[in-house]
């Protein structure tokens, strides 16, 4: 059997733990990650406007957006964004660069091999890892019966 949580235990860490605010949470990262969508359509319509082929712009976008996740966070701005809008900095594409870029910076101080090479993908690795796997299986499955 389980033993059941000790009430006073329960009562010292309901009043330790600050009160979650769902909602302004939640408001925040729809408006940030909004926004980091409104700003990957203006880097597309930007393309577009300046004649690049709309599948080129189409592929200059998240690179446009990987690269400035990347300097913003060498900067420790990105930080500081992600602190305030929460998960509406990682479920778009910056957060993945944000994944790759921050751990290489925390680590870099143990050399370019066992430290920058080494926790880059850390986290970002598992996600790489899988997504090539998963993209693998369903090109297979589209390939078998699709085709």
């Amino acid at each position: 059997m389980k033993p059941s949580p000790d009430p006073e235990y329960a009562k010292m860490t309901k009043q330790a733990s600050p009160p979650s605010k769902k909602v302004q949470n939640a408001a925040k990262a729809f408006l940030v990650g909004g926004l980091i969508c409104c700003l990957g359509q203006g880097f597309l319509d930007l393309y577009l406007y300046l004649g690049i082929k709309e599948e080129t712009a189409k592929l200059a976008v998240p690179i446009t957006l990987i690269v400035l996740t990347a300097i913003l966070t060498g900067l420790g701005v990105f930080g500081k964004i992600a602190k305030f809008a929460g998960a509406g900095t990682f479920v778009p594409i910056t957060g993945f660069a944000n994944s790759v870029v921050a751990p290489a910076l925390d680590f870099q101080s143990e050399g370019r091999i066992l430290g920058t090479g080494a926790k880059m993908f850390t986290l970002a690795g598992p996600v790489i890892v899988y997504g090539c796997s998963a993209a693998a299986v369903f090109g297979l499955i589209y390939y078998c019966f699709v085709l």
